[in-house]
């Protein structure tokens, strides 16, 4: 048995992996702050952008569960709160590198009336100062002075009537305030439609995931969003761009972000019902780098000390992650029997007949100090101290890279492909790099990975997951073991996109399907036979019950959607679960468009074949930018006709799109009007 142990040894060693954990995101997940929504970090996001690859939006969300019909007095951002986004890109000197830092000023233009917007003027009028340090907060330079906040979209009669702002459409003025910052960033501040989808409910029902009949808790509900486009030679260390990086995993641009909300200590409350006065230091109250950390990860005793902890000090927060209580209903010696919704999720107790990963069990740690671990990122010269700390600590091999370092291109944090069989401590084929060794909840992203366009078919909001399902399966990058660009590596947990299902690749993580990525293989696999097992497949074609948001995402920065209309009469429900994201108004719809022979109108017909509620046509440039609005209201099964009088459509294309309730057609025609 010693004999055979060390030769399974020799062979098998492995696996250090980023497996996350989970099931929504950040939204009330703290005590304190879930009586503190305006200070609430929600969700962050860091992609390159799909429209201009040179560079990254990052994205931080605050304020949950807003009813888009909410009034009279609507959310906003607050003031005396500083709202500020961290990125750290230089390991020499640890700490944040650049900070974003964004404050509110709000006043009311009308107090006599208890409308929000009345004859062009707006009670809670918000605008902001946002400042930037390049030194790690040692100093700060205004970079945007005097910035926009869009209104709420409160309705018809408030935002496009001579009633209220008489503006072309709400887009237009979202559109009116994104600024352009003094050091070349664009920047937006303002209500947007909650981009995070998943099924609450169902979730926080003591674990009740529903993969059928599941409703997407943040349907239809909006939050507010700072979004800014930066150079990529803003983030990266040393000032360069990805024309010259060595290679697409290049670990010199990496970065780690996160996104906080601070308050004064000393809050004083008036007695005449003036504003409150406040004094003291900021003191932070929320943060969020990778999702679900504080929701999910860390326990209700210490939910608000995280939330008012630096990444710089999460150290003392490891133990939550060495034995992750989610991986518990996902044991059938613990609690899986009493959790069924993860019944196709089951960790693997005897992968290459040796490894255990259930909570407690040794997972990787007989391998520890074994010569067969030299080079690789489980070595004690490396980063085994973390890795493998103890043998009772089986998921530390996988869930603390992600979480508190990233994952670096070493061996075993390879795919299976191009490792010998049995061998998932050899050299594979790359997919990943977002190392950077700074201690602390990060949502990191390597910034040279190229852009997975929206449109391609292989794009999936399965991220890195996809990324490995391709690189193991798909012919066109299997048959090697070199560095490819695999459709999705720019997914998450790689940063993070809009469209990323984060829950659902969580929860496959967390039931060890990276493990199996890199060759540590279900408890099913035979030697010699394929991997591709049924538990493996169990684990892949899991999915968390809501799969996309309730709608879609805009083409151009902020790239988040419009947020919801308070006005929506009583169609105002949530959406089912089976339609979701299909954008499908009951029957066909047919565009067409003629303009008249001098170039001042454009005539518009649609068709409907069964009867739709609140049909809204837009029409928008190709770059997802709004030129026209139409509320056609409640209409019966027939065809339509309506003039667009704007006159300058000569010599483009531009795309037609209808809604109805709450579902959004995909693009439904090209209307080219020369």
């Amino acid at each position: 048995m010693k004999q055979y142990f060390k030769k399974l040894t020799a062979m098998l060693l492995c696996a250090v992996t980023f497996a996350i954990t989970a099931s929504a995101s950040s939204h009330r997940e703290a005590p304190l702050i879930s009586n503190d929504p305006l200070a609430d970090n929600t969700d962050v996001y860091a992609f390159r952008s799909p429209t201009d690859s040179s560079k990254i939006i990052l994205i931080a969300n605050y304020i949950p569960f807003e009813h888009p019909a909410g009034g009279p007095n609507y959310y906003n951002f607050g003031e005396n709160i500083r709202y500020e986004i961290y990125v750290d890109n230089n390991t020499a000197t640890p700490g944040d590198d650049i900070i974003y830092r964004f404050t509110f000023t709000q006043v009311n233009e009308d107090g006599t009336t208890f409308f929000n917007i009345r004859l062009g003027k707006q009670n809670l009028k918000t605008t902001y100062k946002c400042e930037r340090s390049i030194n790690g907060g040692a100093s700060f330079t205004t970079i945007v002075a005097a910035g926009t906040v869009p209104p709420n979209n409160i309705g018809p009669r408030s935002i496009e009537s001579g009633v209220g702002l008489g503006a072309s459409s709400y887009e237009s003025l979202a559109d009116a305030a994104i600024s352009t910052a003094t050091s070349g960033e664009k920047v937006f501040c303002g209500p947007r439609d909650d981009p995070f989808f998943v099924d609450l409910g169902g979730a926080f029902d003591a674990g009740g995931f529903r993969t059928a009949g599941a409703r997407d808790g943040l349907a239809k509900l909006n939050c507010h969003t700072i979004a800014i486009e930066v150079p990529i030679s803003t983030l990266q260390k040393t000032g360069r761009t990805t024309a010259s990086a060595t290679s697409i995993l290049d670990g010199d641009f990496v970065i780690g972000v996160y996104a906080s909300a601070s308050r004064p200590a000393i809050t004083t409350l008036s007695t005449t019902g003036d504003k409150p006065s406040t004094s003291g230091a900021w003191v932070q109250v929320s943060r969020l780098g990778m999702p679900l950390t504080n929701e999910v990860i860390i326990a209700l005793g210490d939910k608000d000390k995280w939330n008012a902890t630096s990444p710089a000090n999460d150290g003392q927060f490891i133990p939550y992650f060495k034995n992750p209580e989610l991986a518990l209903y996902m044991d059938d010696s613990q609690f899986g029997g009493a959790v069924p919704g993860l019944a196709k999720l089951r960790i693997q107790t005897k992968s290459l007949g040796a490894f255990d990963f259930r909570n407690g069990k040794q997972g990787l740690y007989p391998l520890k100090n074994n010569p067969a671990l030299d080079g690789t990122a489980l070595s004690e010269a490396n980063f085994g101290s973390v890795l493998l700390p103890d043998s009772a600590s089986p998921r530390a091999v996988d869930i603390l890279p992600a979480f508190y370092t990233g994952v670096p291109n070493l061996r075993p944090y390879q795919l299976a492909t191009g490792k010998p069989t049995g061998n998932p401590l050899a050299a594979g084929k790359p997919f990943i790099n977002n190392f950077l060794p700074t201690l602390g909840d990060y949502l990191r992203l390597n910034m040279a990975v190229p852009v997975t366009p929206r449109n391609s078919p292989d794009f999936s909001p399965l991220g890195i997951v996809n990324a490995a399902v391709l690189g193991l399966t798909d012919t066109r990058f299997n048959g090697s073991a070199a560095l490819q660009n695999i459709p999705n590596m720019d997914g998450f947990p790689n940063g993070r996109r809009l469209e990323d299902d984060v829950t659902t690749i969580e929860l496959q993580a967390v039931g060890g399907v990276f493990l199996a990525a890199i060759g540590l293989w279900y408890d099913d696999y035979v030697i010699g036979q394929s991997p591709v097992t049924p538990q493996l497949l169990n684990t892949l074609t899991f999915k968390e019950g809501v799969g996309k948001n309730d709608t879609s995402f805009r083409a151009a920065f902020p790239f988040v959607q419009t947020p919801w209309r308070g006005f929506r009469g009583a169609s105002f429900v949530g959406p089912k679960s089976d339609n979701i994201g299909l954008g499908i108004i009951p029957g066909y719809l047919g565009v067409s468009a003629y303009p008249n022979p001098f170039k001042t109108s454009t005539r518009i017909r649609y068709k409907l074949t069964d009867a739709a509620n609140n049909v809204r046509v837009e029409i928008t440039d190709a770059l997802g930018r709004k030129i026209a609005t139409f509320d056609e209201g409640k209409k019966p099964k027939g065809e339509y006709n309506f003039v667009f009088d704007k006159p300058n459509l000569a010599a483009a294309s531009y795309y037609v799109r209808v809604y109805a309730d709450s579902y959004k057609s995909p693009t439904i025609g090209i209307v080219k009007t020369n």
